[in-house]
C-alpha cells in the first residue's frame, strides 16, 4: 500500500512539474496576446457601439422630430385657440354692439311710443275741444234759429195783417161800384196801351234771358193758397199805379209789375175782363191770361 501511495504521489508531482510550465507559457502567451486581444475587442466592439449608437440617434431623430410636429401641432392649436379667442371677442363685441343698438331702438321705441301717447292725448283733447266748441256752436245755432223763426213769425203776422188789411179793402173796393173818374180812365188806359208789345214774340223776354228773377219770393204757405192756375182772379178794380213806366197792380198784399209788354193780339179791354193767374215756372214768376194759355208775361213781385 505504501508503494502504491508513493507511486501515486510520484506520478502527481510529475504531472504537476510538466503541467506548471505549460501553465506557466500558457499564460505568458496568454499576457502577450491580451493587449492586441483588447484593441480587437475595442475594434470589434466600437461598430457594435456604432450599431447600437445608430438606432438609438435614429430613435432620438424621431422622438425630435416627433416633439417638433408635436410643437407645429400645438403651435397651430395655440393659434386656433387665439384665433377662436379672438372670433369669440369679436362675437361678444358685435353682441355688445347689438345689445347697444337694441337698447337705443328700444329707446327710440319708448321715446316715439311717448311721442305717440302725447300726440293722442293731444288729439284728445283736441277732440274734446272741438267737442265743445261745436256744441256751443250747435246751441248758439239753435238760439239763432229759434230767433230767427221768432222774428220770421212776427214778420209773417205783421205780413199776415197787413195782407188781410189789404183783401179787406179790395173787397170793400169791389163791393162798391168801380166807378173813375176822366182822369183815372184815361191814365189807366194810356198805361195800359202803351204796354202794348208791337210784336210779342222778339219784345218780350223770359227771366232766363234777363239774368234771372231776384226779387221777392212768396213763402211757400202763401203761394199755395193765393197763387198759380187754380187761383184766377181779375185786374180790374185793384189798386193800380205806374212804376218806372210800368203798369203796377196789388193782389194780395204784394206789388205786381209787369215787365213784358202784353201781346197784340190780346183784346183791348182784357185787363178788365179776362181772369188772370200769377205762376212759378222753371226761372221766375209769369203772369198768364186763361184765355189765351201759354202766353207767359215776366213780372216782378215785391211788398
Amino acid at each position: 500500500m505504501k508503494w502504491i501511495v508513493i507511486i501515486s504521489s510520484t506520478v502527481l508531482l510529475m504531472t504537476l512539474g510538466i503541467a506548471t510550465p505549460e501553465y506557466a507559457q500558457g499564460n505568458t502567451g496568454e499576457k502577450q496576446d491580451q493587449p492586441g486581444q483588447q484593441q480587437k475587442a475595442k475594434d470589434q466592439a466600437k461598430p457594435e457601439r456604432q450599431r447600437g449608437q445608430q438606432p438609438q440617434a435614429q430613435q432620438q431623430q424621431k422622438q425630435n422630430q416627433d416633439r417638433q410636429q408635436q410643437q407645429v401641432q400645438q403651435q397651430k392649436q395655440d393659434q386656433n385657440r387665439q384665433q377662436q379667442a379672438q372670433q369669440q371677442q369679436k362675437q361678444n363685441q358685435d353682441k355688445q354692439q347689438q345689445q347697444v343698438q337694441q337698447q337705443k331702438q328700444d329707446q327710440n321705441r319708448q321715446k316715439q311710443a311717448q311721442q305717440q301717447q302725447k300726440q293722442n292725448q293731444d288729439k284728445q283733447q283736441q277732440q274734446v275741444q272741438q267737442q265743445k266748441q261745436d256744441q256751443n256752436r250747435q246751441q248758439e245755432q239753435r238760439i239763432q234759429q229759434q230767433q230767427n223763426q221768432d222774428r220770421q213769425q212776427q214778420q209773417g203776422q205783421q205780413q199776415q195783417q197787413r195782407q188781410d188789411q189789404s183783401r179787406q179793402q179790395q173787397r170793400a173796393q169791389q163791393q162798391q161800384p168801380q166807378q173813375r173818374s176822366q182822369e183815372q180812365q184815361r191814365v189807366w188806359q194810356s198805361t195800359w196801351q202803351n204796354h202794348r208789345a208791337g210784336s210779342w214774340q222778339t219784345d218780350h223776354r223770359t227771366w232766363q234771358q234777363r239774368g234771372g228773377y231776384n226779387g221777392y219770393r212768396v213763402p211757400d204757405d202763401r203761394y199755395r193758397g193765393y197763387f198759380g192756375p187754380q187761383h184766377g182772379f181779375r185786374i180790374f178794380g185793384l189798386p193800380f199805379m205806374v212804376y218806372n213806366g210800368y203798369p203796377r197792380f196789388q193782389y194780395e198784399g204784394y206789388w205786381v209789375t209787369l215787365l213784358d209788354p202784353w201781346p197784340e193780339y190780346w183784346s183791348n179791354d182784357w185787363y178788365d175782363n179776362d181772369d188772370v193767374y200769377i205762376d212759378y215756372r222753371n226761372d221766375g214768376y209769369y203772369m198768364y191770361d186763361q184765355r189765351y194759355p201759354g202766353v207767359a208775361i215776366a213780372i216782378d213781385i215785391s211788398m
